[in-house]
């Protein structure tokens, strides 16, 4: 099954909506972002959630904080996950407490074989239910939620030997192709869930649909 996480979301009612329609994950960024939410926000939307069932996992998104805070932020708001965008190290990523999602930024210069080792490094550190990557497209110095598509070649290069999450530039119209032509573990979608930056609840839902729907045909394409 492709997980699906619905990140950025600040509103109670949207996660509720996200819980409902099926996401396996919801992402509260702590990070600079107009999505950017408080940890006391952060815990009461968590505990909503918990409170449906079943529910999904809370991921926190942070970009370069210092170890310690992550940590204290990850505990309070009682993340499942800590998803670190940033330029952190493997010694960072060592002192982290909760399982991680660790993205890599995706650019034209990095091949199939840069990405593979940086992969194979990660899951040599970490076991790989406490550990999984995130592919997403850099634009300038954005640390992800760029909207934009990176080449998906590479990405099924990676899918094909490692649980990996895609991101960058999915919508309702393209994520279907991905998941037939790519079966990533998960994939991540902000943007293009959002109208006029505030999260859309008829995009939520045709999102989580239109991947459900395609896994099954994917599935069905491999007998």
């Amino acid at each position: 099954m492709t997980r699906v996480k619905i990140c950025g979301l600040s509103r109670i009612e949207h996660a509720r909506i996200a819980t409902k329609a099926g996401a396996d994950f919801i992402g509260l960024v702590f990070a600079t972002s107009h999505r950017r939410v408080s940890p006391e926000s952060a815990l009461t939307l968590v505990k909503a959630i918990r409170q449906m069932e079943p529910h999904p996992a809370a991921v926190g998104v942070f970009v370069d904080l210092p170890v310690t805070e992550v940590n204290r932020i990850a505990e309070y708001c009682r993340l499942d996950w800590v998803q670190l965008n940033g330029d952190e190290t493997w010694e960072y990523c060592q002192q982290i407490e909760r399982p991680i999602i660790k993205a890599i930024r995706i650019s034209n210069d990095k091949t199939a074989d840069e990405i593979r080792a940086e992969m194979e490094t990660g899951y040599r550190l970490f076991p790989k239910e406490r550990f999984v990557f995130l592919l997403d497209s850099p634009v300038g110095d954005a640390y992800g939620g760029t909207g934009q598509v990176f080449d998906w070649r590479l990405a099924r290069d990676a899918a094909m030997k490692f649980p990996v999450i895609i991101a960058g530039g999915l919508t309702v119209e393209n994520v279907g192709a991905l998941v037939r032509e790519v079966q990533p573990w998960g994939v991540d979608v902000s943007s293009s869930v959002e109208t006029n930056k505030q999260k859309d609840v008829a995009k939520i839902k045709a999102f989580l649909k239109t991947v459900r729907t395609d896994e099954w045909d994917a599935l069905g394409s491999d007998k």
